[in-house]
């Protein structure tokens, strides 16, 4: 996690003789509860927006007990954190409140009062009654389904009413939750959330102006749900949309390298060759390109091989035969 990590027990410092850690960095945060129970002190200014009630944020954070420098609960060692929203995966209302006052990349220190925490009776073993908390969190990003759902319930005919802005946002809200379930491994519900975002594209398509904005947004869910179907291991179906890509923009690298792979997969390997010379073409030096031509000329060398010797077998003359009939 970036910026301060020290616990609290590092805080120590000038204060008035008797004051904890924490009261003495009380003293410094702001109130965002209204009544001390939440305080807030920024390590590293975010950007944009504020977090909306309904979102879904993937944040890190740890959380220290007074005294102590070690966290008694952190994320911080995930790879990828765990999208959590507001509201049902977050179980404190203090971080759910501090939550709501941060903007992407943004690094806070959060005191929490018991009220606002865990409590009269605390979560024992670690947790003991009455304890405020303290909380370094950062807000990595945050995702907010709630206008998606809603806009997705309509029905076409009211769906039209809105204007393209609202259709290309809802969209793009969609790629971006399945972008993070790919990341996840969870290519099912990515697919699912990238097909919600193509049928919302193409009921606007056939009546839209503003034709190449919508044709833009389409062509990069076309390009999320070929790789999804490699992923899938459905070759047939990563072909499909990757053709579909290629309508909008037939020199796309990423459109034909996926039409490539995916050839090279249904053993097509001409069509293969066919759309990875195109591609490398476009971007000579991508090593992925690159490394699939070489991959389809190993295929191919093996393939050839593996005919030649069955001609061989069919039409070389037979060493020994059995008589067919008899006297």
């Amino acid at each position: 996690m970036g910026g301060s990590t020290r616990g609290p027990g590092a805080l120590e410092g000038d204060g008035v003789l008797g004051q904890s850690p924490y009261e003495r960095l009380s003293q410094r945060m702001l109130d965002i509860s209204g009544d001390r129970g939440v305080l807030k002190d920024i390590i590293r200014e975010g950007t944009g927006d504020t977090v909306t009630p309904d979102a879904s944020v993937l944040v890190k954070y740890s959380g220290y007990l007074e005294h102590m420098d070690k966290p008694f609960d952190s994320n911080c060692f995930r790879k990828t954190p765990r999208l959590m929203k507001l509201g049902e995966d977050i179980t404190l209302w203090g971080m759910e409140l501090g939550l709501l006052s941060m903007r992407r990349g943004e690094l806070a220190r959060f005191l929490f009062k018991p009220a606002y925490a865990y409590g009269t009776l605390g979560c024992p073993p670690l947790i003991p009654p009455n304890a405020t908390v303290l909380f370094e969190i950062e807000l990595i990003d945050f995702l907010d389904s709630a206008e998606s759902d809603k806009f997705c319930a309509l029905s076409a005919e009211q769906q039209e009413q809105f204007p393209l802005q609202k259709v290309l946002k809802v969209a793009a809200t969609e790629r971006e939750f399945g972008n993070y379930l790919f990341r996840q491994n969870r290519f099912c519900d990515a697919k699912v959330r990238y097909k919600r975002a193509l049928l919302l594209l193409h009921r606007r398509l056939a009546i839209c102006e503003e034709r190449h904005l919508v044709e833009s947004a389409v062509l990069l869910v076309l390009l999320n749900l070929s790789f999804v179907y490699l992923k899938l291991d459905r070759p047939a179906m990563a072909l499909r949309y990757g053709e579909q890509a290629l309508l909008i923009d037939k020199r796309n690298a990423k459109a034909l390298f996926r039409c490539g792979q995916a050839c090279l997969l249904l053993t097509e390997y001409e069509r293969a060759r066919d759309f990875l010379v195109r591609a490398q073409k476009e971007q000579p030096c991508n090593h992925d390109i690159n490394n699939e031509l070489k991959k389809l000329s190993s295929h191919y060398r093996d393939y050839v091989d593996r005919e030649r010797e069955m001609c061989h077998r069919m039409f070389a003359p037979c060493g020994s035969r059995s008589s067919v009939g008899g006297n």
